[in-house]
């Protein structure tokens, strides 16, 4: 974190300045030297950032990103331009439009080093060449309407790419100044609404005279130094007590706890506190608590307390780390409502209770026309903000999009992971699950990769009547998603696959380099990806695939395992590969595909007293199992690989 940032184009928060040293095409140090001002640098850095969490330059919706903007725009900006949430998104489609390309009127920007020069009919403006102009406006790209509006920082016209621009705030870089960057500008909301602290009582220790000091530091220069270093001192003292530190009555103690904690990330939701003086509001804050902890519960990632033992806690002024305690989990979400008329104020934030740390807090404004669609959304972003947090990582995020129903982004969440695991019980599920979702809302693209999902499922696992049809089937659901959404990149990765089971592995393949090219850092995507370059016979590359697939998500569904376990042993790795097939049936007992794999690598490396062993396992989670229909099922493309996979399975005994 300490090493000097060369990058070509930096964004620097500390400062609020634009560095742009691209040779031969334009040289610029920007600085955003108001608040209105630096609301508009802190609008790019988001922009930057969330492109760089996709990994490609691309438009930016921000209609999914309203509170964050309006966050930056009460704290950075200081409420400079307008105070209307509402107004907030034609504001800013009109600057990035109008205002911030115009590098020689510079109206939301010094240009340091330059001084404006006064020119005729115009007035005084920055000389740059008609290229230097150019290219600064054309940075500035947008796409859609005032109220539904998507940015693009093009730095790719200037020929750079996203690792030639970095995000720079304290000391960190890029994601981590970001969130750093937030961080400091939601704690500094959260000291607003405390009650002003009394200040500390004059020390009691004798000061010593003032004439003293100037006995000893005479010259000046050691006074200015003297007074730099207390400075240093306090600031890292504070940075240290504000990130660092945690008072042992703010940590949550195991020893202490009444239950043993869960294996899986644990979590109470306390009842949202009415911050109103109408009674009446109860029974919102009570509804929204119940709906979060609901949501929560059909995640199997969670352990989740009931809300009857949480509503045990309403109105008691209690600590965190004694709900902690006495409940026996790690986390702890807190909430508060504030409502006048018809807006509503939601702000909430995430504990965790072992290192007294706060992992996540968020504020919602709403208008309060539908109480229920309110309920919905704000339970929607705090569900997938935790996942995010504390289960799946970004790929949750990925899930949220592209519906408003909170019951059917649910379903396919709750589908998927059933749908993962490949148990006959769970595929059935997940069907079930899928199916509904897409009743609930047609145009969900998600819930349609879900049952696409639970149809190749059920091919592997012998569920499927006519195999070749259901992967017809599977094809028809992944392309109506792609019509209602074509940048999910999962969507076009799950089509490859598919491809890949058919046997049309040139399809399988474009459809693999066309996700990757869209999301080339999601764990799920790698995994898709490896899978057909292992069924196309490229191991050694799939290998390296599925390692940073693990590496990106290192609790994955039973997939990533089997896949990468199959990879392994047709390169004769059978110790790493069966390890992996181990911690998959940890993962889900009854995962047959799981016992298959672990069968052949036993089988391979002469180990057939265990080989057999892991038969008898398969035939007890699916006494159905045929040979002869999984051989038609797998699709290696090099007919050697496939029949010494089923031999394989043969010697160990399964027919």
């Amino acid at each position: 974190m300490g090493e000097k940032v060369r990058q070509p184009i930096r964004i620097d928060l500390n400062q609020f300045k634009l560095h742009i040293s691209l040779k031969n095409k334009i040289e610029l140090t920007l600085h955003f030297d108001s608040p209105s001002r630096r609301f508009y640098l802190s609008l790019i850095a988001f922009v930057v950032n969330e492109m760089k969490k996709l990994g490609k330059i691309t438009s930016i919706p921000l209609e999914d990103h309203l509170d964050l903007l309006a966050l930056l725009n009460e704290t950075v900006g200081g409420l400079a331009g307008s105070s209307d949430k509402e107004n907030l998104l034609p504001r800013i489609y009109r600057k990035w439009k109008d205002a911030l390309p115009n590098l020689e009127d510079a109206p939301l920007f010094k240009v340091l080093g330059r001084k404006k020069e006064y020119e005729e009919g115009i007035g005084k403006t920055y000389p740059f060449s008609e290229a230097e102009k150019d290219s600064w406006a054309n940075l500035f790209e947008y796409r859609g309407s005032q109220e539904n509006v998507r940015l693009r920082f093009s730095i790719d016209k200037l020929g750079a790419s996203l690792d030639d621009i970095v995000i720079t705030f304290e000391n960190y870089l890029n994601a981590d100044a970001w969130e750093r960057f937030i961080f400091s500008l939601r704690k500094k909301e959260e000291e607003k609404l405390k009650p002003t602290d009394l200040g500390p009582k004059e020390s009691e220790t004798p000061v010593a005279p003032a004439r003293k000091w100037k006995i000893a530091l005479r010259n000046p220069w050691q006074l200015a130094a003297l007074a730099a270093a207390i400075v240093l001192v306090a600031i890292a003292l504070a940075i240290w007590r504000a990130y660092f530190y945690s008072p042992p009555d703010r940590i949550t103690s195991v020893e202490r706890m009444a239950f043993p904690l869960p294996d899986k990330p644990s979590i109470a939701v306390l009842p949202f506190v009415n911050m109103t003086d109408d009674p009446r509001q109860a029974s919102f804050c009570d509804g929204l608590t119940e709906e979060i902890i609901t949501a929560l519960s059909k995640i199997p990632k969670l352990f989740v307390i009931a809300p009857n033992s949480m509503f045990t806690y309403k109105g008691k002024p209690l600590k965190v780390q004694q709900v902690a305690e006495e409940l026996g989990v790690q986390y702890v979400l807190e909430g508060s409502i504030r409502r006048s008329g018809e807006q509503v104020r939601i702000t909430t934030h995430l504990t965790d209770t072992l290192s007294g740390h706060h992992l996540w807090a968020e504020r919602y404004d709403r208008k309060l026309k539908d109480i229920f669609a309110v309920q919905d959304e704000i339970t929607k972003n705090i569900i997938t903000a935790l996942q995010v947090k504390l289960t799946d990582g970004e790929q949750a995020r990925a899930f949220s999009k592209g519906t408003r129903n909170l019951d059917a982004y649910m379903k396919v969440m709750e589908a998927m992971w059933y749908s993962f695991q490949t148990s006959i019980e769970g595929n059935i599920r997940a069907r079930q699950l899928a199916e509904e979702a897409i009743g609930l809302d047609p145009n969900y693209a998600l819930a349609y990769r879900a049952l696409g999902s639970v149809t190749i499922a059920d091919v592997w696992l012998g569920l499927s009547k006519d195999p070749q049809e259901s992967l017809k089937k599977c094809v028809e659901l992944y392309r109506k998603a792609i019509v209602l959404d074509d940048s999910l990149a999962i969507v076009h990765a799950a089509l490859g696959y598919t491809f890949t089971m058919m046997r049309q592995y040139d399809e399988a393949l474009a459809e693999g380099e066309k996700a990757i090219s869209l999301e080339p850092n999601s764990p799920d995507v790698l995994y898709h990806y490896g899978s057909i370059l292992m069924f196309i016979g490229r191991r050694e590359e799939a290998i390296s695939v599925f390692r940073k697939a693990l590496r990106l998500n290192p609790k994955p569904p039973n997939t990533y395992y089997r896949h990468f376990g199959a990879a392994l042993r047709d390169l004769g790795q059978y110790d790493e590969a069966i390890a992996l097939q181990k911690k998959a049936i940890q993962q889900e007992s009854n995962d047959p595909l799981a016992y298959i794999i672990m069968v052949s690598c036993y089988s391979l490396s002469g180990r057939m007293e265990e080989a057999r062993a892991a038969a008898v396992e398969v035939l007890r989670v699916n006494p159905k199992f045929s040979l002869e229909q999984f051989a038609k099922t797998t699709p290696h493309k090099n007919p050697a690989v496939r029949e010494r996979f089923i031999e394989s399975l043969r010697k160990a005994g399964l027919k």
